[in-house]
């Protein structure tokens, strides 16, 4: 194992990058990996925990591959795998299952509710956890970037890998660490600044701006986003300025500056049109490279598929190796190498 900590971080794909889920992880994620060894997957079993439509999924999948390239994760410096690809993952989840108490998993806040807006709950959604267990403990990764929404899940990964350790060895996992990321963590709805920017109502016009969402659409975007009845553009703790806050947190992700330099960049600000124009401007010029190399890895499928296919080998020798130790550890047989291996 490197020197350095080891990262595992998971995104499913299920639609279109918003700039929430981009401030809030992958410009993290990029920014961090002359830092860190880092798995990034692209959880695509996590998202059969609900129905999906098999053509839309495969093409979700592909294409959340070339948007975390095309926004800077670098396959010379990074692992970027698709989740399915490196077998180690489904197997790990069976035999960590044979550890896992239900009861753990019964407890889980997400399980509880989502279940409860369902008729009929598939077996999956309540074993979503112990397959994310499986994810990071294959990678004996020290920390896992998460939102506050999937924290709960890594302390459960956390319990699985000591119990895991008490019953076969003190030392077989690394127990992880949850990293909730301190800047641009929360982008909030536009439509709503109370709201958590959210895949789930990416839908609804105005509330989230996606990756490939064409410059006039963002721009319209933010030119509809709520604000308040007043003009000073500050940051503020003031409900009321939730709005002015979400729109100079976004700027002040995207361009670095200090809250003093955001608030100067403003300091002539007619008021509210200037300051949303303003924030669509530098999102709009961030994302223009991302949409450019996007589209070039979308229509050269060779190139992606190649560069997907290097990193689930990279993530495989890792994973491979693990699986069969916790296979050992538990008392099954391992089959014989083969011949001259």
């Amino acid at each position: 194992m490197s020197d350095r900590k080891r990262v595992f971080s998971g995104i499913q794909p299920t639609g279109n990058i918003h700039l929430g889920n981009y401030l809030g992880a992958v410009k993290n994620w990029v920014a961090a990996q002359d830092e860190k060894e880092n798995y990034f997957c692209i959880v695509d079993l996590h998202s059969l925990t609900l129905p999906q439509d098999p053509q839309e999924l495969r093409f979700q999948t592909r294409s959340l591959g070339a948007m975390l390239l095309a926004a800077g994760i670098d396959p010379r410096k990074s692992t970027l795998f698709i989740q399915s690809h490196v077998t180690a993952h489904a197997e790990a989840c069976w035999l960590l299952n044979c550890v896992t108490p239900l009861g753990w998993l019964q407890r889980m806040t997400q399980f509880k509710d989502k279940s409860a807006r369902q008729e009929s709950v598939l077996t999956g959604l309540l074993d979503y956890p112990v397959l994310m267990a499986g994810d990071i403990l294959l990678y004996d990764a020290h920390e896992v970037p998460v939102g506050d929404d999937q924290k709960q899940h890594v302390e459960l990964a956390r319990d699985i890998a000591q119990r895991f350790n008490s019953l076969f060895g003190e030392e077989f996992f690394v127990v992880p660490e949850p990293k909730i990321p301190a800047v641009g963590a929360r982008v909030m709805g536009l439509d709503d600044p109370t709201v958590k920017m959210s895949k789930s109502y990416a839908h609804i016009r105005g509330h989230a701006v996606r990756l490939l969402d064409e410059p006039a659409e963002i721009m319209r975007s933010f030119k509809r986003a709520v604000t308040d009845s007043g003009r000073e553009i500050i940051f503020s703790d003031d409900p009321e300025k939730a709005g002015v806050n979400n729109l100079l947190g976004i700027y002040k992700a995207i361009t670095g500056k200090p809250e003093a330099a955001v608030l100067a960049d403003f300091a002539h600000a007619r008021g509210y049109g200037d300051l949303k124009k303003g924030v669509a401007e530098v999102v709009i010029d961030m994302l223009a490279p991302i949409r450019q190399r996007y589209d070039q890895l979308m229509q050269d499928p060779a190139e992606l598929d190649s560069l997907l296919a290097v990193g689930a080998g990279q993530a495989a020798a890792v994973a491979m190796p693990k699986l069969a130790r916790m296979k050992e550890a538990m008392g099954l047989v391992l089959p014989p190498s083969p011949a001259g291996g």
